[in-house]
């Protein structure tokens, strides 16, 4: 893996700074062990088979599959033979800022907010070589990192595909309400956020708040904060020092222990657990 796009230090798998989005061809034929990395990633199945495992459970993988993975999930490949990948990286900052946009698209907001840990789906034939012919272009603007609109750009066609394989059409997109309960989580994570008091915030009542957000994300509001806390967690124990009770408070839980069953309840394991699996591997593979 070319060392200008990723960066594979402490033993798991980083977007090299400045760049925002990496798109590349890989092929596996033996098995991938259990790795992690701090990038959100869509995975498209280009040829051979292999099983794809994850708390999610395990999936057969066959020409066309796509999967969009969340950051911080452990996954790996089994049982490979020629399994061709095209992995499309992304940092989760950018749906933030530039593609925040997308959580208004009754699709790309449920592919990209909604999903627990990861979304299956297999392109038929035309989408998936629509999908590579966008995923090539993209891999191509790799070197040209001031060309953001570009990068961005082709990205968005990637990721609207996708959602259209991936997600059933549920109707208008995210209530109005919703999308600015998430921009408060999102924005302002370590304020000790209840029900009641986004409610106040955006003065709607709590029972309505939680009702529409609910169908939105498939999450209740304190759960989404509790996962996006966790993701922003897993990429602090993975590259950098900070003890483990400086990013429980970094990310809004002064409790640790609270920090810890919470940080389990997503991922499987503790924050102790999670850094000395994935920063003590020589090599961190995807």
């Amino acid at each position: 893996m070319a060392a200008e796009v990723l960066n594979e230090s402490r033993g798991t798998l980083s977007l090299t700074s400045g760049l925002r989005v990496h798109a590349g061809r890989y092929r596996h034929d033996a098995a991938v062990p259990a790795h992690t990395h701090g990038f959100a990633e869509l995975v498209v199945v280009l040829a051979g088979s292999g099983v794809h495992a994850s708390r999610s459970g395990r999936r057969t993988l066959r020409v066309g599959d796509a999967l969009l993975l969340r950051p911080g999930l452990c996954h790996s490949y089994e049982d490979c033979e020629g399994l061709e990948l095209y992995n499309c990286c992304f940092n989760p900052e950018l749906l933030q800022r530039e593609l925040a946009w997308m959580r208004e698209d009754p699709l790309l907001g449920r592919l990209l907010w909604a999903n627990a840990e990861e979304a299956q789906g297999t392109l038929e034939a035309a989408a998936l070589a629509e999908c590579v012919g966008h995923l090539d272009a993209l891999a191509g603007l790799d070197a040209r990192l001031s060309h953001r609109a570009d990068l961005v750009g082709r990205l968005s066609l990637v990721l609207g595909l996708a959602a259209r394989t991936l997600v059933e059409p549920e109707g208008p997109g995210a209530h109005p309400a919703v999308l600015a309960a998430v921009r408060l989580l999102e924005d302002r994570p370590t304020q000790p956020w209840t029900v009641d008091g986004i409610g106040a915030e955006l003065h709607l009542s709590p029972g309505y708040l939680a009702r529409v957000f609910k169908e939105a994300t498939g999450l209740p509001p304190m759960a989404y904060l509790a996962r996006h806390r966790v993701e922003t967690a897993a990429g602090l124990l993975l590259h950098t020092d900070l003890p483990v009770g400086r990013i429980a408070r970094e990310v809004g839980w002064a409790d640790p222990n609270l920090f810890a069953r919470r940080f389990r309840a997503h991922l499987g394991m503790s924050p102790t657990a999670y850094r000395a699996r994935f920063t003590s591997q020589d090599k961190t593979m995807r």
